[in-house]
Parts: C-alpha cells; structure tokens; sequence
C-alpha cells in the first residue's frame, strides 16, 4: 500500500464526468501482407495471455482515513484492459476518430487499475489501431511516450512481441533494497526542501519583469475567450501529420526552433478559429507549455512537470512577427530555468500555478484563467517501430479537457512527421477540426511570407471525424 503522492492526488479531485483526466494515445498499424483473417483476434488473445501485470499497471485505488493509496489489484480482469472492437465498412478513418472520440469522453473505473487498451479492427486500406489512455495519476504524457517506445520493436519480428504492461527490463537493473528506497525518499525530500528559497528568488524577479520587461508572459495575462469556457463531456478528436522536413527548414531560415515553428502554427490557426467565430481577443492569447523534467537514465513512471507560459501573439496580422514575438516570450523562461535544477523548477511551477489550481479544485473565478489553451510537445521514435510484425504508420496524442480549458493541442514526432492530436468539448468549440487545415495553412504562410491566408472550406485528406 503506498500513499497517492499530492500532484496525483489533484488529478483525482479535478476529476468529474465533464473532465476525465487521462491521458491517451492513437497508433495506426498496417497489417502485415500475409496476415490472415483471424490475425487481430489472435493479436488481442496474446495479448491477453501474458497477464504478468507490471506496476504501475497492477494498482487500484483503495481509501483510508478520507486519502487514497495504490494497492495491488488481487482480482485483475485482463479481458476488462484489453478490448477488441471492429469499425463498419469501409471502416473510414473519421469513423476511426469519432470511436475515440466517444471513448475518450468515458471516465475509467476507479475500481479497477486505470487504464485500458483497445484494438481496433477494419480500418480502411489494410490497417488496424490501437486506442490507449490511463489515468494522470499513473503517468504523465512523457512517461505514457515511454510505455509506448518501450513496447514497441525496432523490427518487424511476429516472436517478439511486448504489451504496455509488460516490458522489458533495461540494462542490469536490479530491485531496490528497502534501504536503498528510504534513502532515495530522504534525497528526494532535502532536494525540495532546499529548492524553496531558489525558487522564492526566481518568483520575485518574474514580479518585477512583469512590469518591465515586454516579453515577460506570466499566468495573469491570458483574456477571456471562448477557448475557456465550461465544459461538457463530450470530446471531438482531430489529428494529422505535418512534415517535419519542412517544419525545420521554416526554423532554420527563421534561425528558430521546431518549437517556435510549432508555436507560431498554432497561434495562426487560432488566430483564424477566432475570427471566424468572431471571437478573437484583442489581447494574445497566453498558453502554457508544459515542460518534462523527467531524468532521461530514469524510466519511472509519474508526473515530473515543468511549466512555460507563451505569448502567442495573436494580435499580431503578420505571421513573421507572431513567431518572432513567440520566441521572445519562450526565451524569457528558458533564461529563467537554464541553471535550476528540476526541484527549484517544479517549485516554481507550483507557486505560480497555486491560484489556477485553487481555481480549477473550487470554481470560484470561472472568468479568471492563467492561460488559454495548453499545447504539448512530447519527442517520439525517429525511426519505425512495429507491434510484433505490424509497422506503426503513425501516433497521434490524445490528452485532457477542462473546464475552462476546451481546446488542448498536444503532438509528438514520429519518423519524419511531426503528428498533431486536438482534442476539444464537442459542445463548446464548434467544427474545431478546421484547426488541422488552418495549421497547414499557417506553415505555407511562414514558408512564401504572405501575411493572410485567404478563407478556404478545403481540407485536403485532414483526420477528422467532421461534424
């Protein structure tokens, strides 16, 4: 039995039946050319058959004195984890896309271990899928990304075949004497304890740059808009793959990062979004970027994040500028953080983020938000990978609504595709699957340098499971 930690025990509280917090990821497999008819079947019941359940994967929720701790799951249904379903002919990928729409909008039973897997059969052109999510509470986005590489083979290989709760062991590790686990808990306590006063330093020099330095962005400056309003639970799922390519050569003759790049395709699809809702605030928009600070020699799972609010300068016409003032306004936090450790980060995080935490936790200032929209950037394989013998063609990161947060844009790099996953309250963002079409039109702005895409309904093969 082990005591929830208090950043997970948060994405329990927040949690209700208009905001399910997992986290969640769609892979799109082709079928191997001698694949018979019965493969996903025989796919699903091996995977089924190796229920040698690892932590975390093997931990419900039990509650004691009001608080809950992880416990041993002693009656696990691996039938209930691993799901088969089969789309209609022709099995179309906006069919695809609203099945997981509609299940990512489905709570996971706190009774059981919190998460699943499903494998979907029937999609169209020879290929299959697998829809995963678990809870925030077991892991964060990196950490899923993680699973996901680890189970994955670099070789299209039929005998070796992994599952997400079951990898393989790294290098010679070895259990942790109890010892060894006390004295990591003692190192783990006197780092955030000493991180405090760093982190005091650091929130008293962001208070003064908040009136004086331009590119200061920080959690009061977001307006209000219709990106924040309530949420119901039901969710629309959108994705798409952009090149990567091109993505970097924009960086380059910008002398910018990928990220900025990525950043600045946002904020002029947000830009459009809103003016064609007529709802575009006269202030940019502010969003936060969440940031690993996961120990790339450590593979435990859990939820080691840091945060950068950017000004997405969408009250810019210009797309030129809009990325030149987004990389001012990432550069201000990189300088804040470049010499702190991961613990004086996340206590800088925390303090900064209490009153939108208090907020989300009681409701009490629906108006006030510390930023618009969250957009998420988690590194992928940069070369295939296979579920046994089946090529992974693309992945696509599905996260979490709030309320008050409806959109969350989230995108992981894939082989030489950067793979775009919007996730939205269906009710409150209309046909927010334009936003895949307006990202494509915002890289062809920054590569020719026009400043305003003219209006188009086209939306050239996006994945959208349309209205």
């Amino acid at each position: 039995m082990r005591l929830v930690n208090p950043i997970d025990q948060l994405f329990l509280r927040l949690e209700g039946r208009n905001q399910p917090m997992h986290v969640g990821g769609l892979q799109l497999f082709a079928l191997p050319d001698d694949a018979g008819p019965d493969y996903i079947r025989q796919l699903v019941e091996r995977a089924r058959r190796l229920d040698a359940v690892q932590a975390p994967f093997d931990q419900c929720l039990k509650y004691r004195f009001g608080q809950p701790f992880w416990v041993t799951d002693e009656q696990f249904d691996m039938e209930y984890h691993v799901r088969h379903l089969a789309l209609p002919a022709p099995g179309a990928i906006r069919d695809l896309l609203a099945l997981v729409s509609m299940q990512h909008g489905a709570l996971l039973d706190r009774a059981r271990p919190m998460w699943e897997m499903t494998v979907i059969e029937g999609v169209t052109d020879n290929r299959f899928a697998v829809y995963t999510k678990f809870h925030h509470a077991l892991m964060d986005g990196m950490s899923a990304m993680r699973v996901i590489r680890r189970f994955l083979n670099l070789s299209a290989d039929s005998e070796s075949f992994h599952v997400p709760w079951q990898l393989p062991e790294h290098g010679d590790r070895q259990a942790a004497s109890p010892l060894g686990v006390g004295w990591q808990a003692v190192r783990r306590g006197w780092k955030h304890t000493s991180a405090l006063p760093v982190a005091a330093t650091v929130l008293y020099q962001a208070w003064r740059d908040a009136g004086s330095d331009p590119d200061f962005t920080g959690p009061a400056q977001a307006p209000q808009s219709i990106l924040n309003r309530r949420v119901s639970g039901s969710r629309r799922f959108a994705a798409q793959s952009y090149s990567l390519a091109r993505i970097r050569r924009t960086a380059q003759a910008f002398d910018a990062t990928i990220n900025d790049v990525v950043l600045a395709m946002c904020s002029s699809a947000l830009r459009r979004y809103l003016i064609e809702q007529e709802a575009l605030p006269r202030e940019p928009l502010i969003a936060m970027l969440p940031l690993s600070l996961h120990d790339p020699d450590n593979e435990q799972a859990g939820n080691r994040i840091g945060v950068i609010y950017a000004n997405l300068a969408t009250d810019m016409a210009d797309p030129a500028d809009r990325l030149a003032a987004i990389q001012r306004s990432v550069d201000y936090w990189k300088r804040r953080y470049r010499h702190l450790s991961a613990e004086q980060i996340m206590a800088v995080v925390a303090a900064m983020s209490a009153p939108a935490g208090l907020n989300l936790l009681t409701g009490l200032a629906p108006r006030y938000q510390s930023f618009n929209v969250v957009i998420s950037n988690v590194p992928g394989p940069s070369e295939a990978r296979y579920f046994g013998d089946a090529e992974m063609l693309g992945m696509y990161p599905v996260s979490i609504v709030l309320d008050g947060q409806a959109l969350n844009i989230s995108l992981t790099s894939y082989r030489d595709s950067l793979e775009f996953g919007l996730i939205a309250c269906r009710k409150t963002l209309p046909s927010m699957q334009n936003l895949l079409q307006y990202l494509a039109d915002a890289l062809d702005e920054l590569e020719e340098g026009n400043t305003e895409p003219c209006v188009q309904s086209a939306n050239r093969g996006s994945i959208t499971d349309g209205d």
